[in-house]
């Protein structure tokens, strides 16, 4: 059975949406509540009835994000045979999702990571949520055989997510297009085949 995500009140939600649109061309650190307040036309002092402070509502902005994802993902996987072709799909859907969620991508990866609440946070919860529908699903792939027993889980998992993060995070500052199709070729090429080559210097079909 699908979760289902709960309702914000009205008032709470014109909050998150103003924090979302003022993101779209403003970094968080210049923002302030008072701006905030006037973008979501409420008071400040309804901000703070719910959320502690701006660094509280942006996490609560990422929270609401990754739910909607963590639901796609769950949704995608279904009917997927297959720990490799799980990971392929959870690639591309990776990197779509900063090629196509600017705002989310710049949270993700320039805005959130460099403060300890962040790590104490629902948001951060959800993340490993997400860390763990992967290790599963390696776990999976190394018990059937598709993936290498000799190497450990989370190092896979931090390959996968490092590489992508990696690829994307220049075209997100510099607000340039990704291509998800071919990044996701890319990085499934790289991950599932190394950068040795073969011995009659082609690689295998995936």
């Amino acid at each position: 059975m699908e979760r289902q995500t709960p309702v914000s009140p009205p008032g709470k939600l014109k909050i998150i949406n103003a924090m979302r649109t003022l993101l779209e061309n403003r970094t968080f650190e210049s923002l302030t509540i008072s701006e905030i307040a006037v973008t979501a036309g409420v008071t400040e002092g309804l901000i703070y009835k719910y959320f502690k402070d701006k660094r509280d509502l942006l996490h609560h902005v990422l929270k609401e994000h990754y739910q909607l994802f963590l639901v796609q993902i769950e949704r995608d996987l279904q009917g997927i045979d297959g720990a490799l072709n799980k990971l392929k799909k959870i690639i591309w859907s990776s990197i779509e999702r900063y090629a196509n969620h600017r705002v989310f991508a710049r949270i993700i990866l320039l805005e959130v990571r460099n403060s300890e609440e962040y790590f104490q946070s629902e948001a951060y919860d959800l993340v490993r949520r997400f860390n763990h529908i992967i290790i599963d699903i390696i776990n999976e792939g190394i018990a059937a055989g598709e993936i290498r027993e000799d190497l450990p889980a989370g190092y896979i998992r931090n390959a996968i997510f490092g590489t992508i993060e990696h690829s994307c995070l220049n075209r997100v500052i510099f607000n340039e297009t990704v291509s998800t199709n071919d990044a996701a070729k890319l990085i499934t090429d790289l991950l599932f085949h190394g950068i040795k080559r073969s011995c009659n210097g082609s690689l295998p079909s995936l």
